[in-house]
């Protein structure tokens, strides 16, 4: 199976995160997103396109997850790899890569040499959305797996979502029981102790957040530092 993990394997009493990428991968459940990222194919000509479901991406060890969106048509959708070859790639692992989460400044393709550093990226829809609007229905079909990946995370102790999207369907996969959502209002800076987990929210680092300064690389660099100091805390 071709996708990228950092070498830390976990495959003891847990679910291997190999094993849920391969269900992630073949997953058809969403007619309308498997039409769309097919139909890609040819845009990115010689075949080159991956136009697959993307599972996530990172060491399995990591202490801190990101969960973006969705596969962007430019992006994952393109080269099979979550946060990778596009404009929100870019100024994501700029501050990833400063903040010592990374090796390389950017990600571009699944053989650039990126190295994941106690951190495991992934999305709250696997496949890229028409429009990157995902459908309700489309957003519960993935949720079963981005539960199975924070349980895989045997040392997780910090979720980032990178949107309001991401914010919500990570609150469907860890509120307990009597808790609700709109206890946990997203915006820019917000943390959450949500059991033994904290959960930090971020505008999404999308072209058009940035350009508009919605979301510039100050905020999301003190963001980060904050997060460096809750995962490396006693």
């Amino acid at each position: 199976m071709d996708i990228y993990f950092t070498q830390v394997p976990f495959l003891t009493w847990m679910e291997s995160m190999a094993s849920i990428a391969e269900d992630v991968i073949l997953c058809r459940k969403c007619p309308r997103l498997v039409e769309f990222r097919e139909s890609l194919a040819s845009r990115y000509g010689n075949g080159d396109g991956w136009c697959k479901p993307v599972p996530g991406s990172g060491t399995t060890r990591g202490r801190l997850l990101v969960v973006g969106l969705a596969p962007a048509i430019s992006g994952a959708n393109r080269t099979g790899r979550i946060l990778t070859g596009d404009k929100t790639s870019d100024f994501l692992f700029s501050c990833l890569y400063e903040k010592g989460f990374s090796n390389l400044p950017y990600s571009r393709s699944r053989d650039d040499g990126l190295m994941y550093f106690d951190i495991f990226l992934t999305a709250a829809v696997k496949c890229v959305p028409p429009e990157n609007k995902p459908q309700r229905q489309e957003i519960d079909n993935c949720l079963p797996f981005l539960k199975r990946e924070i349980v895989a995370l045997p040392g997780l102790r910090v979720i980032l979502v990178l949107g309001r999207l991401a914010h919500e369907s990570v609150l469907r996969a860890i509120l307990p029981a009597g808790k609700r959502k709109s206890e946990f209002p997203f915006y820019h800076g917000n943390s959450y102790g949500i059991g033994n987990l904290k959960l930090y929210c971020s505008y999404h680092p999308s072209p058009r957040n940035v350009n508009t300064g919605t979301l510039n690389r100050e905020m999301l660099l003190e963001l980060l530092d904050r997060i460096r100091e809750d995962i490396q805390s006693p």
